[in-house]
């Protein structure tokens, strides 16, 4: 998928905040599958039980949602897919933008898997990250196609929160853009 993830030379990396992240996850989901949740995805009140943002509650003071719905999948192929996204955005994020910041994009980011590509695509186009041009044009030229694709599978197929993630997205892009910046501010030559 987007970018190499490998380290550099003489240095080791490890993914602490991804490896947790996609291990609650998974955790949550088999919560929900023993307490009554089926595999193939479970039913609105089930997803609602287990924390998804859902509009009337959230705006009634259950803030909580805004966190919790980015821990709750609707059936295997769901968790699955997420997780094989959030493993190589996230390793790349955490390479790129760092371990609090790449954690503050997914936990502040409704429909955080945008929200991670939306951030990444920001610290790219604005210099953010040590990469060379090539380097860049070739997981932007990933990062794209990848959002673009994912927004219209969202808006074709029912049952998709498609407005989280959109609003993942520019969250991330948002965020992402302030990251960029303060890293141009502790490195002005960057």
């Amino acid at each position: 998928m987007v970018g190499d993830v490998s380290p550099l030379p003489g240095r080791e990396v490890s993914f602490p905040v991804t490896t947790t992240i996609v291990v609650i996850n998974v955790l949550v989901f088999i919560a929900m599958t023993f307490s009554g949740s089926s595999l193939s995805g479970g039913t609105a009140g089930q997803l609602i039980r287990w924390g998804a943002n859902y509009g009337p509650l959230t705006l009634a003071g259950e803030w909580w949602r805004l966190l919790t719905s980015t821990f709750v999948h609707i059936g295997i192929v769901h968790l699955g897919i997420n997780m094989w996204c959030l493993w190589n955005l996230g390793r790349l994020a955490e390479l790129h933008l760092g371990r609090l910041q790449f954690a503050l994009v997914y936990i502040g980011a409704s429909g955080a898997v945008f929200g991670i590509a939306g951030a990444l695509i920001s610290a790219l186009r604005l210099g953010a990250v040590s990469l060379g041009r090539d380097e860049i044009k070739q997981q932007l030229n990933s990062l794209l196609p990848f959002c673009v694709y994912n927004l219209i599978i969202g808006a074709v197929v029912p049952g998709i929160d498609n407005a989280a993630h959109i609003g993942g997205l520019l969250a991330g892009l948002v965020l992402g853009g302030f990251i960029a910046v303060l890293a141009r501010q502790r490195q002005p030559g960057r």
